[in-house]
């Protein structure tokens, strides 16, 4: 028998105690947990090594043990994060009921999950034994008293069952929960989900369908809420907030319409580009106007057929005189036709293979219509359509001779542009992670608001189990990627390298927003298949975060690459 007692479900326990014994149980099992990551990172360690170095042959050739390994060690991660929580939260007086049952429900689901199986996407679960684990590493962990008591204990029907009557009685207040934010970030929070409420949410739907472009009015009212200036220093016009203050805005913009929310994270990546690697002038040039809105960035990074490999990028910028002269090929921008400035990456040295070839330009140019998109000599483009991510539109563009002034070379040094790229990858993707649980959120209370809605056999569709099931899983697993992604924002606040846990914030929050629109639409049936229910929208938008800011294939790769170069857990 275990030396840890196994505490009862706390929806059969009352007081304080019961969640302390919870939070204690979970603590005890993360040494284990830990413990099997560190032992999968060495035994994936040797199966793709040639001659004492990792081999690009054998981690192309293993990948499943090799993506496997990231979200092992996603899972711990968001493990050892719910226990964080819990302290934050006992220490400020706020560890109520809710918030156990999460702790409960979501450390006893993943620890099951690390045990039996991830669930990388839909038909690719993970076992240990694809991790080439040692049998005897493996049995330790079946073997260990407090993880077999968590698992036992965690995500029981009479937890879910608990935390579903806690949601019910909150009469209408969706989020479940504390996130565990200070008043400052929860006030800022309250403030921008006043203007959701009032600015996007009633239009969102009509927006989607109509694919048309999100106001200008709702822009504006963005810029003077401070969205596209938020982590800006001051010195520049910003707010000079921290990235977690970022994450709660996204999330909440999100939440509204991922369009609005992903607005933003084009004044992020501009910002982070020209912060990071542009000259003192450029800085001052360009850093207020972004802070207030007057100009409007794009990112002009994807090419055909290059898609993540931009070692193979071909657009090529010739220095002619004092300008540069741009030819090429772009797919996937992202709300051009509307930009002001361009972040444009360009190859301007063909002799220089791969990346080192690769440099920055802050193009600019005028403002386009869909009458006339690009009123540019030099540049055309054609739209693509798209199931979901609309409200800033897609396009492909094309170069011919497009003209840039040589000052405008970000840094004023050519062949930096693959560098001055991966240094906004972190922020771009906690930020993706926010956009991740904003959709996730939404998801939640358009199932729940049906569910509670929604008659069926002479009672709410809330009343049957697996329909309450479904909202309490999307509920504590939000729960858990808002944690991981505040945590990772935190850390790239403190200025620590953070592209570890910003990719497994993004990893997991993509998923866990998927999962969610596609519960929220399975509990409306047949409606959530009609266009005019937004949760047939909230299902496509959510479709796009696998993708962007990093493929889950490619974000599990690099994830793991970090774990195995350096043995981090």
């Amino acid at each position: 028998m275990s030396s840890i007692s196994t505490p009862r479900t706390l929806a059969q326990q009352s007081g304080s105690g019961a969640g302390d014994d919870m939070v204690a149980l979970v603590r005890a099992a993360l040494p284990a947990l830990e413990r099997t990551l560190s032992d999968a990172t060495l035994s994936v360690r040797a199966a793709v090594s040639a001659d004492g170095k990792l081999s690009a042959d054998l981690l192309e050739s293993e990948q499943r043990a090799v993506h496997g390994l990231a979200w092992l060690a996603t899972y711990v991660f968001g493990i050892r994060e719910l226990v964080h929580y819990a302290d934050r939260l006992e220490e400020a007086g706020k560890f109520g009921p809710t918030e156990r049952l999460i702790v409960q429900i979501g450390a006893g689901e993943y620890a099951a999950q690390i045990r039996g199986g991830i669930s990388m996407s839909q038909g690719e679960v993970l076992r240990l034994s694809d991790l080439y684990l040692p049998e005897e590493a493996e049995a330790l962990l079946w073997e260990d008293t407090a993880v077999a008591a968590l698992i036992r204990s965690g995500n029981t029907a009479p937890a879910r069952a608990g935390l579903m009557d806690l949601i019910r009685a909150q009469h209408g207040a969706f989020t479940v929960g504390e996130a565990g934010l200070d008043e400052t970030l929860e006030a800022m929070r309250s403030e921008i989900r006043r203007f959701v409420e009032a600015e996007v949410s009633p239009h969102a739907h009509e927006w989607h369908l109509k694919n048309d472009y999100i106001p200008m009015e709702v822009v504006s009212g963005l810029a003077d809420l401070g969205v596209f200036g938020l982590t800006i220093p001051e010195a520049f016009g910003g707010l000079g907030l921290p990235k977690e203050a970022m994450c709660v805005v996204t999330e909440e913009l999100s939440r509204g319409y991922i369009g609005v929310g992903s607005l933003g994270t084009r004044s992020e990546i501009a910002a982070e580009l020209i912060l990071g690697g542009g000259t003192d002038e450029q800085k001052t040039h360009y850093l207020p106007k972004l802070a207030s809105g007057e100009i409007l960035p794009t990112a002009v990074f994807t090419e055909p057929n290059t898609g993540s490999d931009l070692a193979s990028l071909r657009t090529r910028a010739v220095k002619e005189g004092d300008v540069y002269k741009v030819n090429g090929n772009k797919t996937w921008i992202t709300h051009p036709v509307r930009a002001d400035l361009m972040t444009l990456l360009v190859r301007t040295d063909p002799a220089q293979p791969g990346y080192r070839g690769l440099s920055m330009l802050l193009a600019e140019k005028p403002r386009g219509s869909d009458e006339d998109p690009f009123p540019a000599e030099g540049m055309t483009g054609g739209e693509i359509e798209v199931l979901g991510y609309r409200g800033m539109k897609e396009y492909e563009i094309g170069f011919d001779g497009f003209e840039v002034p040589a000052g405008q070379l970000l840094g004023g040094v050519e062949g930096q542009g693959f560098k001055q790229l991966m240094n906004t990858f972190e922020a771009a993707r906690i930020q993706t992670a926010a956009r991740a649980v904003g959709v996730a959120q939404a998801a939640m209370e358009t199932g729940l608001r049906y569910a509670q809605e929604r008659i069926q056999f002479g009672k709410p569709l809330i009343s049957f189990p697996r329909v309450a099931d479904k909202i309490v899983m999307m509920a504590v697993e939000i729960a858990i990627a808002r944690q991981i992604t505040y945590f990772a924002a935190r850390a790239k606040d403190e200025g620590r390298r953070t592209d570890l846990e910003a990719g497994m914030s993004k990893l997991l929050g993509a998923r866990v927003a998927w999962a969610a629109a596609d519960n929220a639409l399975q509990i409306h049936g047949g409606n959530g298949f009609a266009l005019e229910y937004p949760v047939s929208r909230l299902l496509c938008d959510a479709r796009i975060l696998n993708i962007f800011e990093g493929a889950a294939e490619i974000q599990a790769q690099v994830i793991a690459r970090r774990l195995l170069e350096d043995g981090r857990n």
